[in-house]
């Protein structure tokens, strides 16, 4: 095992990525070969804490490795340390074997990020060659207790997209209602009426319309609106309530 690692902390990272048609995961792939067979599976960013780091820094050295990018979305929303989660599936414990580390009790701390993949921020990414966005909902199967992560992210993201705006954060600085409501009903599961959607939302101060309209599209252009950090900041007092 590689000096200046904590063998019994690591910080996992669930990345949702939004591209108007998909909430997204960004996933990792394991291969390895056991008695001359090749494996493949996959996994959230992940490492072990080093010695140096706080668990912020952890995680967020974690995503620059994957992602390349700073300064995104990054919340903790729990940690997982069941005895047996790394004995689970053999090919698991075959792994841990062939990267030395000790087959024991782990503790990993979960993140979720948000990352904006279908706007500026989409130029700035540079994924590791072993990294893929796939759709959440296609995804049955991840190494260990990591399909478990999967769904408790979700559940968290679906449940401060109800009180944050940060849903915001999986879109372009630049966007429509329709985007805007299409997000809504990926991540909460659900169907919005048109009208009653944008009645719920025109009363938030800090979505600003502008004098743009979408340009290259098939159908008639929408106007673009941008959120107002500095407004929702001025106004947090007015509570987000999103629940429908």
């Amino acid at each position: 095992m590689e000096e200046g690692l904590i063998p019994n902390v690591s910080i996992d990272c669930v990345v949702f990525g939004f591209d108007f048609t998909n909430l997204n995961v960004l996933l990792i792939e394991r291969n390895m070969v056991v008695e001359d067979v090749s494996f493949a599976d996959l996994k959230f960013p992940g490492d072990l804490m080093r010695l140096d780091e706080d668990l912020d820094a952890s995680a967020a050295r974690i995503l620059k490795e994957t992602t390349g990018l700073s300064n995104i979305y990054l919340k903790q929303f729990k940690s997982y340390g069941s005895p047996d989660r790394l004995k689970r599936k053999p090919r698991d414990m075959e792994w841990l074997r062939t990267i030395d580390h000790p087959e024991e009790h782990v503790i990993t701390i979960a993140y979720y990020s948000l990352i904006d993949i279908s706007g500026k921020r989409s130029s700035e990414l540079v994924l590791s060659d072993n990294a893929q966005w796939l759709p959440v909902y296609e995804i049955t199967d991840l190494v260990m207790d990591h399909l478990e992560i999967l769904y408790e992210a979700l559940e968290h993201l679906r449940a401060e997209l109800l009180t944050k705006p940060i849903g915001f954060e999986l879109l372009p600085d630049k966007f429509t209602l329709s985007q805007m409501q299409k997000l809504y009903e990926v991540i909460l599961g659900t169907t919005f009426d048109k009208r009653n959607f944008r009645k719920k939302i025109s009363s938030m101060k800090y979505l600003i319309p502008l004098n743009e309209k979408q340009v290259g599209v098939a159908h008639k252009p929408a106007r673009l609106y941008i959120f107002s950090r500095e407004v929702y900041t001025k106004t947090k007092k007015d509570n987000f309530d999103f629940s429908v």
